[in-house]
């Protein structure tokens, strides 16, 4: 009968890696930042895109009357926005999101939208208008005021993960 051996993976096999420059010199980085810069007007569609879907999708939670199945596709577009919205140019965009899946990605979360929408329906209108206003960060001192109101509607509901 053969003898097994107990191999740990934290010392048998360890490949080291040098990282000593960093991966991306600083001439990549201007570069990314030109293509970025380049494609502004073509962020702009897509950020304007991506709110009409989330619209689309509110209004068929309200007609499901905000069912946990209907709040997962307002989720799923909400999660696009938190991670896009600052490649978009639109930070504001991007916390704004990032409140609306805090306040809807946990059950209890879910339970409470479906008994009251307003919050939920606040952080996508607050969406709307801030893409359509062009107020794309808290130093817009209405982004700011937005944006505290809506995190602190969803601190004090007790329902975001920690």
């Amino acid at each position: 009968m053969a003898k097994a051996e107990m191999i740990n993976p934290r010392e048998q096999g360890l490949r080291t890696i040098e990282l000593k420059k960093p991966i991306f010199d600083a001439g990549a980085v201007a570069r990314a930042d030109q293509a970025l810069e380049a494609m502004g007007d073509e962020l702009q569609v897509w950020l304007d895109a991506d709110i009409e879907r989330l619209q689309a999708a509110r209004v068929r939670a309200d007609q499901a009357r905000w069912t946990p199945l209907a709040q997962e596709d307002v989720y799923a577009i909400a999660h696009d926005l938190k991670g896009l919205g600052a490649t978009y140019g639109s930070v504001l965009s991007t916390q704004i999101a990032a409140s609306l899946c805090r306040l809807i990605e946990t059950d209890a979360g879910k339970a409470l939208a479906q008994r009251d929408p307003a919050l939920a329906r606040a952080h996508i209108d607050a969406l709307r208008a801030s893409v359509r206003d062009g107020i794309r960060s808290t130093d817009h001192p209405v982004g700011r005021a937005v944006l505290q109101a809506l995190e602190t509607g969803v601190a004090e509901l007790g329902v975001a993960p920690r």
